[in-house]
Order: C-alpha cells, then structure tokens, then sequence
C-alpha cells in the first residue's frame, strides 16, 4: 500500500516501518558509542567510507584495491582494539529497559506457578520445601538430590511432592525459571529460638537461608500452612494473597 510518493520514490507501511525500526537502532547505537573510543573509529569509518565511494564512482583500480585489502584487516584489528567497548556495549543492551521487562515478565510468570504450586501443596497437605537461589550459588546442596533440569510449573511441583514417590523428600531447588534438582539435602538451623518448634523441614528451611540469600517456601503437612524463610528468619502462617507479594519484594522482581 503507497503512502507517500517524492518522483521516483513510493513509500508504503512496511517502508516506513523499516525505516523507524533501522532509525531507531541507529539512534540506539550512537548513543551507546556516545563518550567513548568508539566515536574516533566511526569517524575514520565514515571517511573510509566517502574514499571507498569514490574509489568505484571514479573507477580507481589501485585505490579500491588498497580499501578492500584495508578494510578486510581493519575488522579484525578494531574487535581485537575495542574489546571493552565492545563488551561494555553488549552488556547494556542486555541492561536495556525492554530486556529488563522480558526478563522481569518471565520471573513474575515463574513466580505465579511457585506460588500456584505451593497454594496446591497447602491444600492437600502435602508437605513441601521449595528453594529458590538467588545470587550465592546452592551447587553444593543441589548435588545432593537428584538432577532434573525442568521447567518450573505447578503441576510438577505438586507432582514432586506427592507422598510415597521417589522425590518427595528433602528439598526442591529452583534456579530461574528451572527446576535444577530435587530430593535435596539442606543444612539444619541451630537457633535455640527454632530448634523445638518445628520439624526437620522448617529447620531446613531456615538452615539454607543462615547459609545463603536463598528464599524457601515451605509447607507444613500437618496443618497445610506456608511458611517464609529468608536471612535466618521463618514467617510463619502466610495467608494465600501474601505469599506473591513477599516474594515479589525478597527477591527484588
């Protein structure tokens, strides 16, 4: 479909559409290499550029020779030259706004099936402790059970802890959006203050927090409460509504 028309020239939807989105990543890399090394080389780049044109509008043999030959080693020395612009440039691309919503989408829809699981656990009386890793590494626990590797939802969860199957003891540790292992082993809180008022499972789940900046969600099969640890510290008896909204805030989504 023809919007715009200037002699020669038709413009149509997918034209401009093109043109916005080329702008757009244009005006995202200037102002990226803005300040930097980078802006010395583009301007070399672009003069290079002007010679290069000429080199073929004139039909100057020895001179497109020399740019071709120039510009085939000139790739190579700028990548080996701008290593940290370079790097730096990915990095906040990756830091980026739309990036940061993609990935923030991706937790909170992660988080919605830990904490529709763990509602389920509660409902059914299943006990469960469910470990979610944050910044300090849990390899050392996670060795301990039984690798999976599986995509976070409430059904597995649910189905991991479902009395008398091979998993359902010990603790399931989540890294993002993956189950990374079950039946894990946790170390056992020594606080005087926890130590006769709750079973094995609470006191794992208060030990990994004393050990780590681990989050635990557990779920009593006694009385089907959820219960909180974090930093050394147990909530208990967290209502349904709350439970999304406290880990929202400790783990900064």
């Amino acid at each position: 479909m023809e919007l715009l028309r200037f002699g020669f020239l038709k413009l149509g939807i997918i034209d401009i559409i093109d043109i916005s989105i080329v702008g757009y990543f244009f005006y995202q890399f200037l102002l990226l290499v803005k300040g930097t090394r980078a802006v010395q080389i583009l301007t070399g780049l672009f003069l290079l550029f002007l010679i290069s044109f000429s080199a073929y509008w004139f039909n100057l043999e020895g001179l497109k020779w020399l740019i071709t030959n120039i510009a085939t080693v000139g790739i190579i020395v700028m990548v080996i030259l701008f290593q940290p612009e370079i790097r730096s440039a990915l990095a906040q691309i990756g830091h980026s706004k739309l990036i940061r919503k993609l990935y923030r989408f991706e937790e909170q829809k992660t988080l919605d099936e830990i904490v529709k699981g763990a509602l389920r656990l509660s409902e059914l009386r299943y006990g469960a402790l469910i470990v979610l890793e944050k910044s300090v590494g849990l390899k050392n626990f996670i060795l301990t059970g039984k690798s999976l590797n599986a995509e976070v939802s409430s059904e597995f969860l649910v189905t991991l802890f479902t009395p008398y199957t091979p998993l359902h003891d010990g603790a399931v540790v989540v890294r993002g959006d993956t189950v990374v292992a079950a039946a894990c082993t946790l170390p056992l809180t020594s606080q005087p203050e926890y130590r006769h008022l709750y079973g094995m499972r609470h006191k794992a789940a208060i030990g990994i927090t004393e050990e780590s900046d681990a989050v635990s969600v557990c779920v009593s099969e006694e009385n089907g409460k959820v219960s909180l640890a974090y930093g050394g510290r147990l909530q208990t008896a967290v209502e349904p509504d709350q439970l999304k909204e406290s880990l929202l805030n400790l783990l900064k989504i």
